[in-house]
């Protein structure tokens, strides 16, 4: 099996600007809107199958969308109304997306039938999880009771929770250290004792020093969980990336991060683990850092999942239109095509630009001055991989390592021509996996 000698080079990755001036501020509470949009497809899996139809009463934790399969996870209303329609919606992407939309009653009534779970064991653990709502909320989406369960669980010797948050002005994580400390121990050790873990390391960049004397002292008397100070480094966040800095072992090409004795989750998902088991409510909130030059009153604010986009922009207040809304940090982020598109459990950041900071900047030819090589994370080649697909040789990309890119933006950063070079190698990616499937076929 391949291993990246060349991956992890002492170059690797940028310094950019952090613009965490959020990173001070209180999470606030969003006032309920008039309507919640919850689509079926906030996983990686298959949609939902809408359990709920119109008329229908529904509180807040009941549920609205079933799980079709093990990739999937359950919706649930982050409102307690009546459900007022089940339907496709399209956007300006061109997605038709199946939603429940409910109008809440202000009332904010919990599901009758919310308690907390009942958990002795592995197996009631992981059941518990299958309910829970809980998703990868760095933004992957992927059911967490899955990822919790690896065929080699056995070999797990390390439970890595990601608290870098490594992206530009995102401060949600760094909220969650300081606001929910004890749910995140709880979560921790949690997963350590009914998974078999013996050892968790709470990992966080030098830059949230508050949150990590907070978290050192949340631990001080556990020894089995230590905080792991990382270095501020774009993308110092990256899954394999933090392993190697975490613990130094190295992820082969095309497999999982259990192949080093590692789960990794997110500081914000392992916090949801222990409020769930805390209380019995799933995931039906979602903090987000609303910021950028066209936001008025940049924060941290807590809604209710399925809140329209425009309903927070309107909540913190707009110097001006933006030019372009962003989900997600500005690296690894997508720009919004309809700000009536709802927030979903995996968003952490709302970011609204001016026109003076969204500007495409003119794209110049390459003076292959290697500043994309240096800076990849991956050790890729990011010019070479741009040429090979330019002819579709996708022979040649799978010797670039093609689908080693992890899309976090860093050659695009840097390239002083402005090439689009992410958006390039992303397609490249997407190319080489398709003709493998077709090889196989």
């Amino acid at each position: 099996m391949i291993r990246f000698s060349s991956l992890w080079k002492a170059a690797s990755g940028i310094n950019v600007p952090h613009n965490k001036d959020t990173a001070r501020l209180e999470t606030v509470k969003l006032p309920l809107p008039e309507i919640i949009i919850l689509t079926m497809s906030q996983h990686v899996g298959a949609p939902c199958e809408p359990v709920v139809k119109r008329g229908d009463q529904v509180y807040v934790g009941s549920l609205v969308g079933k799980a079709p399969s093990s990739m999937s996870m359950n919706v649930y209303s982050s409102v307690s109304g009546k459900v007022k329609s089940v339907e496709h919606l399209m956007y300006k992407a061109g997605r038709a997306e199946l939603a429940v939309l409910i109008t809440p009653d202000g009332e904010q009534t919990p599901d009758p039938s919310i308690e907390p779970p009942v958990v002795t064991d592995r197996a009631t653990f992981l059941e518990a999880m299958e309910r829970s709502g809980i998703v990868g909320l760095g933004g992957a989406g992927f059911p967490t009771d899955l990822k919790i369960q690896p065929k080699n669980l056995a070999e797990i010797d390390t439970l890595l929770i990601n608290g870098a948050e490594c992206e530009p002005y995102l401060t949600t994580d760094n909220r969650e250290m300081l606001e929910c400390t004890d749910t995140i121990i709880e979560g921790v050790q949690a997963c350590l004792k009914y998974l078999g873990i013996p050892h968790a390391q709470i990992c966080i960049e030098d830059n949230k020093p508050m949150a990590i004397a907070k978290m050192q002292a949340a631990i001080a008397d556990i020894p089995e969980i230590e905080v792991t100070m990382l270095e501020s480094r774009y993308p110092q966040g990256a899954q394999n990336v933090l392993i190697k800095n975490a613990t130094g072992r190295i992820v082969a090409r095309g497999a999982r991060h259990t192949s080093v004795g590692v789960i990794m989750l997110n500081v914000t998902t392992v916090s949801s683990i222990g409020k769930f088991l805390r209380t019995g409510m799933p995931l039906v909130d979602k903090r987000l850092t609303v910021a950028g030059d066209a936001v008025a009153h940049p924060q941290n604010v807590e809604v209710p999942i399925g809140t329209p986009i425009q309903n927070v922009l309107d909540f913190c207040g707009l110097k001006e239109d933006p030019k372009k809304v962003v989900i997600g940090g500005p690296m690894m982020g997508n720009a919004q095509m309809d700000v009536n598109y709802p927030i979903t459990r995996q968003n952490n950041g709302l970011l609204a630009f001016t026109d003076a900071n969204s500007k495409n900047l003119a794209v110049r030819p390459c003076i292959r001055c290697g500043r994309c090589v240096n800076a990849c994370p991956a050790g890729l080649s990011p010019v070479d991989i741009r040429n090979a697909y330019k002819v579709f040789d996708a022979e040649r990309l799978d010797a670039l390592m093609a689908d080693l890119c992890i899309g976090c933006g860093t050659c695009s950063y840097v390239c002083p021509a402005h090439r689009p070079l992410t958006q390039t190698t992303t397609l490249a990616k997407s190319f080489l996996k398709t003709q493998k499937r077709r090889e196989k076929s």
